[in-house]
């Protein structure tokens, strides 16, 4: 459609001979609205994905990969960057190739939401390979090889964007991304059947598939905006002890987990997989330095030596026993202990 050309306005009339001056500045009236721009907020609780078991289906959902690292807020301001993580913490010194990819978005002001993570020849994401390029659990090494997968923009210019419907901020980030440097890239949308997705996500060995309802505002904690359909089970328990090992001297066989409930914490199984000759000889000396003789939790078995939750396991597993255990668990990694909200938590 066409639009009809305006009408040529008149000249603005002036007198060359009188010098300009301002007037009196007056105060601002109270009635009338504040200026249309939304400081940057120091923090924004993320959005979180609730665990279902099949994807749902039609227009209003997007679906994107489900990436295996550590959940990231990178807020980008005029003089400087902050990179922090689900539980509030500032990690900016620990992902430098995070914060130089940022820093040339400066002066523009923004908030990416998105995942760190570290991919293996294959260009998957390995959760072992992100611990190790941060130097392990309680480790201050920074992770340069990371890259941010972004898949949401939570502030703009001077615009707070969490009112917007998700396919409105996620094409504002595209657009923001679009000639993004190689350590911050988009979470790419996939316009495809989710179930065949899932099975391809499988195939290749990565997490699962996320579902975004188009439609709804960034709101947070877990609403079910956004849904996660894993192909193996992955989440954080608190290691509450030990088995040694009968085979391998000065080693553990098996870790003794558990996951928050109620107001403190309750067994969920051990797990004895995952881990290789020297990371188990390593985790006995870790764990030997907060053994405790008031365990938190009650474990059944013999011989085995119980620890403060001050370390948590990122643990794979199949499914949930009806005792309330986890099913064919498999350690992946320790996760950093000052991350609290990453813990499993038993509903109640």
């Amino acid at each position: 459609m066409v639009k009809r050309p305006r009408k040529p306005t008149a000249p603005l009339l002036t007198d060359d001979a009188v010098p300009l001056k301002s007037g009196r500045v007056r105060k601002r009236d109270p009635e009338q609205p504040e200026l249309p721009f939304d400081p940057m907020p120091e923090r924004i609780e993320p959005c979180l994905a609730k665990l279902v078991a099949k994807p749902p289906r039609g227009d209003e959902w997007s679906y994107e990969l489900k990436w295996d690292g550590y959940r990231l807020a990178v807020h980008i301001e005029t003089n400087r960057v902050r990179i922090i993580t689900r539980g509030g913490h500032d990690w900016t010194h620990r992902f430098p190739g995070i914060e130089a990819a940022a820093r040339r978005f400066m002066p523009n002001t923004m908030i990416l939401d998105g995942e760190a993570v570290v991919l293996n020849e294959q260009g998957v994401p390995d959760f072992g390979r992100l611990q190790n390029s941060l130097g392990g659990r309680g480790g201050k090494l920074p992770a340069g090889n990371a890259i941010l997968f972004a898949f949401d923009l939570l502030y703009l210019g001077g615009h707070d964007l969490t009112k917007m419907e998700y396919s409105a901020r996620r094409h504002l980030l595209e657009d923001v991304l679009a000639d993004s440097p190689g350590s911050i890239r988009v979470s790419e949308e996939f316009d495809e059947d989710p179930d065949e997705m899932l099975r391809h996500a499988c195939a290749h060995d990565l997490e699962g598939i996320i579902a975004k309802h188009r439609d709804r505002p960034y709101r947070s904690g877990r609403t079910g905006d956004w849904l996660k359909i894993k192909c193996v089970q992955s989440d954080t328990f608190a290691i509450v002890g030990y088995e040694p090992s009968t085979a391998l001297p000065g080693a553990i066989a098996s870790l003794l987990l558990a996951a928050r409930y109620r107001d403190g914490w309750k067994y969920v199984g051990s797990v004895g997989t995952g881990f290789k000759h020297d990371e188990a000889r390593r985790l006995k000396k870790q764990l030997d330095k907060i053994k405790t003789s008031v365990p938190v939790v009650s474990v059944p078995g013999k011989s085995l030596v119980m620890t403060g939750p001050s370390f948590a396991a990122e643990i794979e597993y199949r499914a949930w026993t009806h005792t309330g255990t986890l099913r064919h668990p498999s350690f992946k990694g320790l996760r950093e202990a000052e991350d609290w909200a990453e813990i499993y938590r038993l509903p109640d």
